[in-house]
């Protein structure tokens, strides 16, 4: 009997222990540009309305118009695979070829520029809202990557308000977010168990703060006012170059070289931590796709060699610095880790990137993997930063979490 009681329990756990959270896939070198878009013409986090449709592109620069195949998947709202099978999430079928796609035209850089829209007519729609992934594989269905994107239903109101941190240690360099539901469609069934929140800054799932509960409800609505819990270090404004002209030094870039393709080499940065803080516009770390001479930039905007440089100073010796932005999914890896220069004392980058208007920032890496965006440009609660707020609810007895509102605020009238 005891024989059989811990076969069950061994069943049991094997499903619980085997969801765990899964994380997007980075692309190879030779696939660039991956953005999403839909009614919004940045490249910019995806986060959709329920029957809205998606266009999702990228570049493969290898020049050998391959085959490549889409499988979207559901997930709950911490990014564990949910209990859905496809018939319930999708209508129709993935696992199809993408068949939209051209070659470049007029450009150093050949490559061919892929483009999947849903729906298709093999892919009907998404019939739930929630998290997905969309994966993409080659001919040998090898994982190439993946990039996630949300679905959301409208079914309350979500506001949204940045204020100073209330902690007088942050009160200069935090911005601290409040939050507001009101759920005048739908009755939300104790909300301390089946309300999830995830709070998320300039587009950056890697830093967002996920799993926040109603602090208290009053009526209908439910309230958050934390403080530390939903904070996030105010940080700096990006620094930004433009290369829509690719034969002119446009904005940001010192000089330009042509070799087998043409080099932007930006003015050397230097950091701003210990300088007040200045507002300076940016598009909080997305990017756009330009080229001044082109009809169609997707296919005729060239990819350019971009050559990034930061001023050292002492206490980056030793540091792992990466350059960053929405153009790379704000990914850390070796591709934009830093190399220093002894004799320029500087630490530089070079990354191949489509001509455009790019935000991007100077990130430190920490042994322990954690991301510390101030420690070169410092922060400061003035910045201006975006904020979205997904909701995500599970009623009593459904099986997956659905987003049933999204709000959006921004910190250019920041308050206390």
């Amino acid at each position: 009997m005891l024989k059989k009681f811990k076969q069950i329990v061994i069943f049991v756990l094997i499903p619980i222990i085997s969801f765990s959270q899964i994380d997007e896939t980075d692309p190879p070198d030779y696939i660039k540009t991956i953005n999403f878009k839909s009614n919004t013409p940045e490249t910019q986090l995806p986060i959709l309305k329920l029957g809205e449709y998606v266009v999702m592109e990228f570049d493969a620069l290898n020049g050998d118009e391959e085959d490549y195949y889409y499988k979207i998947e559901h997930f709950n709202y911490d990014w564990t695979p949910s209990v859905l099978i496809k018939s319930e999430y999708l209508d129709g079928f993935d696992n199809q070829r993408i068949r939209d796609y051209e070659n470049s035209f007029n450009t150093y850089q050949i490559y061919s520029h892929y483009k999947l829209t849903i729906p298709n007519q093999f892919t009907k729609g998404l019939r739930v809202s929630g998290n997905y992934m969309i994966s993409i594989f080659n001919d040998d269905n090898e994982l190439v990557f993946s990039r996630k994107f949300m679905i959301y239903e409208d079914k309350v109101n979500v506001g949204v308000a940045i204020k100073r941190a209330r902690d007088v240690k942050y009160v200069e360099e935090k911005q601290r977010v409040e939050i507001v539901v009101a759920s005048n469609n739908i009755l939300i069934n104790n909300p301390m168990q089946t309300i999830n929140t995830v709070i998320i800054q300039n587009n950056n799932l890697k830093t967002s703060i996920s799993n926040i509960k109603p602090q208290y409800t009053i009526g209908n609505q439910l309230i958050y006012k934390y403080d530390s819990e939903t904070s996030f270090w105010g940080g700096n404004e990006y620094y930004y170059f433009e290369n829509k002209d690719i034969r002119a030094a446009n904005t940001g870039i010192q000089y330009i070289d042509l070799q087998d393709l043409y080099n932007n080499y930006l003015y050397t940065n230097i950091g701003r931590a210990s300088s007040p803080y200045t507002y300076n516009p940016d598009i909080n770390g997305n990017y756009v796709i330009l080229n001044i001479d082109a009809e169609d930039p997707s296919i005729e905007a060239d990819y350019v060699w971009i050559h990034f440089s930061l001023k050292s100073i002492e206490a980056l010796k030793d540091k792992n610095i990466h350059v960053y932005g929405n153009f790379n999914n704000y990914s850390l890896d070796h591709s934009n880790l830093m190399q220093f220069d002894e004799a320029k004392n500087i630490y530089y980058c070079s990354l191949l990137l489509k001509q455009g208007f790019y935000n991007y920032k100077y990130v430190i890496l920490s042994p322990d993997n954690t991301i510390d965006e101030g420690f070169i440009d410092g922060n400061f609660y003035q910045t201006e930063n975006n904020y979205k707020v997904l909701i995500y609810y599970r009623n009593l007895g459904e099986r997956f979490d659905k987003i049933i509102g999204v709000g959006e605020g921004n910190s250019v009238n920041i308050s206390n």
